[in-house]
């Protein structure tokens, strides 16, 4: 059998090791995501409930599945998830991420396996989840296809993929690349390649040709009156989420 590509670009793993620190500072490097996670987060829960049958108003709704978050960073998603009662994995290829990600964790109560380890290297383990969380790591592995691969492989039959980028257009990238690295200095300059930005219909493409059945898609959208994000269903023109279903 013919081994796996590795995905790993290690330019941007080294991007990100460099501000594995700040993960928690909601005013430092990662402040972005920090603005960005509550909508990331009504989007996640609201499918992972639908797919499978979970009412939200319940204690530990999650109770029962188990969720892989690659690309867990600092674990932004990973906690929420287990506080939601989800047996949670967080993986991530910048090994500077994990120790900052399971401080935390103690802190804050919560047991999460976090692994410095890649999507290919869990799947050619056999590892298998209910639930993949994919978010903002897709722009930055070497190769698309083979990374979305290993997440289908990493899911159970029927399981739920969620898969979140940035579009590739002039709007993102004067508002990602322009705005937030060199106008607003939300992240560093040169935190993203606006050329491995992928479209709506390119990650459609993606996510079909890896083996899985792409059922949603929606926009974070920012408001700059509000200073806050929200999900649409039309405008996908910067960031955006799909969720898809490994078929049974």
């Amino acid at each position: 059998m013919q081994a796996t590509p590795s995905t790993i670009d290690q330019g941007e793993i080294a991007k990100f090791e460099a501000m594995a620190a700040e993960w928690w500072d909601p005013n430092g490097k990662f402040k972005p995501l920090h603005m960005l996670n509550p909508c990331r987060l009504d989007y996640i829960t609201t499918q992972i409930a639908a797919e499978f049958d979970r009412d939200l108003k319940t204690d530990k709704p999650f109770k029962g599945l188990r969720i892989l978050d690659i690309g867990c960073g600092g674990g932004l998603l990973a906690e929420p998830m287990a506080r939601l009662g989800a047996d949670v994995v967080g993986a991530d290829a910048a090994e500077g991420n994990i120790p900052v990600a399971r401080v935390h964790a103690e802190q804050s109560g919560l047991d999460i396996d976090y692994r410095h380890t890649t999507a290919e290297t869990l799947a050619a383990a056999g590892e298998q989840f209910d639930a993949v969380l994919n978010m903002e790591v897709v722009e930055h592995v070497a190769s698309p296809i083979h990374f979305l691969t290993a997440c289908r492989e990493l899911l159970k039959p029927g399981g739920l993929h969620i898969c979140s980028t940035l579009n590739r257009n002039a709007k993102s990238y004067v508002m990602a690349i322009i705005g937030a690295e060199h106008v607003m200095r939300w992240l560093p300059k040169g935190t993203h390649d606006w050329s491995k930005f992928i479209t709506p219909d390119e990650l459609f493409d993606l996510l079909r040709e890896a083996g899985l059945d792409p059922v949603d898609r929606k926009g974070f959208v920012f408001n700059p009156v509000t200073w806050s994000w929200s999900l649409s269903d039309r405008d996908l023109s910067v960031n955006y989420v799909t969720a898809s279903v490994k078929p049974k």
